[in-house]
């Protein structure tokens, strides 16, 4: 299976849920609680910044909060001129229209969008860089596997694009996952982080 060698990527951080089963203080953000002494959506944010992209781009619902903090974690790591947000307007209908409004932000043309959650922190450092190398010509679309479970976050190539900008709904991308039969590849992860995400106030323990 020859490699894609010259992939260009860009990053989607999907950060516009409302969060519903999280509960939490009175208008506590689950993205803006504290995850292991800083902001839950921190983690995400560095796992993109640390992928081989060009550009990360934080899908929102207009939280200025969030998009405040996002800049400046960007600044503090050198790479605020690479961070875009995008505002959805559709954010209650669920991860597929906010996944379908960020892919619709790429300029680019990229080889390649990461899909990262922004509520999972503890991606492994050096994953994207495997994914990457697993996005071959005859590969579609590239996720982490635990222990048999998919993980996040995904490397769709640029022949899902059309399929992602037709998203809707509250499904996320599992059915353009499902329709790419052994055109999409797994890469077997060590590390549960590919599964963790935080849903309740107990996660942040």
């Amino acid at each position: 299976m020859a490699e894609r060698k010259s992939a260009r990527c860009d990053a989607v951080v999907l950060a516009a849920g409302a969060g519903r089963r999280f509960g939490g203080r009175p208008g506590e953000r689950k993205l803006l609680a504290s995850f292991e002494g800083r902001p839950l959506a921190a983690g995400a944010l560095d796992a993109a910044f640390a992928a081989p992209v060009g550009r990360v781009l934080l899908v929102t619902d207009g939280d200025g909060d969030l998009a405040a903090f996002a800049r400046d974690h960007a600044r503090a790591l050198g790479r605020e001129a690479d961070l875009e947000i995008v505002v959805t307007a559709h954010a209650a209908e669920g991860m597929g229209a906010s996944l379908r409004a960020g892919v619709e932000a790429l300029r680019s043309d990229p080889d390649g969008v990461f899909v990262f959650l922004g509520d999972m922190p503890r991606i492994p450092s050096g994953l994207s860089q495997a994914l990457v190398r697993a996005l071959a010509p005859d590969v579609d679309a590239v996720a982490p596997r635990f222990m048999e479970r998919r993980g996040h976050p995904v490397l769709f190539g640029r022949a899902c694009f059309p399929a992602l900008r037709a998203l809707g709904g509250d499904v996320g991308a599992r059915e353009v996952l499902a329709a790419l039969g052994d055109r999409l590849a797994l890469v077997d992860s060590a590390e549960l982080g590919v599964l963790f995400d935080v849903d309740r106030p107990e996660d942040l323990a």
